[in-house]
């Protein structure tokens, strides 16, 4: 019988590997705009994010956004918005990624609080819901088409 992988790879899916950390966050390499960092695998965030503190790093051109942000713990977030950004996810590629940047902080506090180092952002639903994704837990890893 063909195994998960071999399946999605005929299906011209892209594997990508992730970590489970020591807080049960997914974390994911990547890239924004050809830079590298990480990101929290996150599939009950609507939206990718990244911090404030990252806009020049990933060369974000980064405009005023009214929309709150909101996550697990904080509420009513400033935002601003960035858009057609590149992104890759191992060799899965896509170059009309909107960002949300926010105040991240409270995220990285907490994974600090556990001794794991902070992450640059989160991918989110729409990386998600684009890529087609499929999630293996098992093996530890995302499949985006």
């Amino acid at each position: 019988m063909e195994d998960l992988q071999d399946f999605l790879k005929g299906k011209k899916y892209k594997k990508i590997p992730f970590k489970v950390l020591k807080t049960q966050h997914l974390l994911i390499k990547g890239k924004i705009n050809g830079v590298k960092g990480n990101f929290i695998l996150d599939t009950g965030a609507s939206n990718s994010c990244v911090g404030f503190e990252s806009i020049e790093r990933f060369f974000l051109n980064a405009q005023f956004s009214e929309t709150k942000a909101a996550g697990a713990g904080a509420t009513g977030m400033e935002t601003q918005l960035a858009k057609n950004n590149k992104i890759q996810l191992g060799r899965w590629k896509n170059e009309k990624l909107s960002l949300i940047i926010f105040d991240m902080s409270h995220v990285n506090e907490a994974l600090i609080q556990y001794k794991t180092k902070p992450v640059d952002g989160i991918i989110g639903a729409d990386v998600l819901l684009k890529g087609k994704a499929i999630i293996d837990y098992c093996n530890h890893c995302l499949y985006l088409k």
